[in-house]
């Protein structure tokens, strides 16, 4: 039995880790949905950004994940022009995702419901992964090649 019926999250999944993993089972296993915002090109370049892949390349490699791991999951992705998109629109979804790294989002997101007359959504942690340094997962240490998806240090 999940505790919601619709729940949200975001990210730009470039190259996928054990952290998108976490985020996205943690979504999975709370809720009976899960609307996936996933970041334009667009966006990604305003954020500072540079995809290796573009969105399309993004989409289908996220869907390919979801649908490995998370078989007969419901979750629909949705393309995130901005920090928010569908999770500030959809009255429906009750809560947000996010890692530790991005929990302020969740307090901007209830302005925003409340300024649209949405009810707040919970605030749903995901600790970061950690790599076997002991430091964060990222996308950037992976292109740097300091470590692989799974957290292991590279030489």
């Amino acid at each position: 039995m999940t505790r919601f019926k619709l729940v949200a999250m975001g990210g730009t999944f470039d190259i996928v880790h054990k952290g998108h993993l976490e985020l996205l089972k943690g979504a999975f296993s709370i809720s009976d949905k899960v609307i996936i915002g996933l970041t334009s090109d667009e966006f990604a370049k305003k954020k500072g950004k540079d995809p290796e892949n573009d969105y399309s390349q993004r989409y289908k490699t996220l869907e390919n994940i979801i649908r490995e791991n998370f078989a007969n999951s419901k979750y629909h992705i949705a393309k995130l022009e901005s920090d928010f998109g569908p999770a500030v629109l959809e009255k429906e979804v009750e809560a947000l995702v996010v890692s530790d790294e991005t929990s302020s989002k969740g307090i901007e997101l209830n302005k925003l419901r409340a300024a649209k007359n949405s009810p707040p959504v919970e605030i749903i942690v995901i600790p970061l992964v950690l790599a076997k340094d002991g430091t964060r997962i990222s996308t950037t240490r992976i292109k740097k090649s300091e470590i692989d998806s799974d957290g292991n240090i590279l030489n």
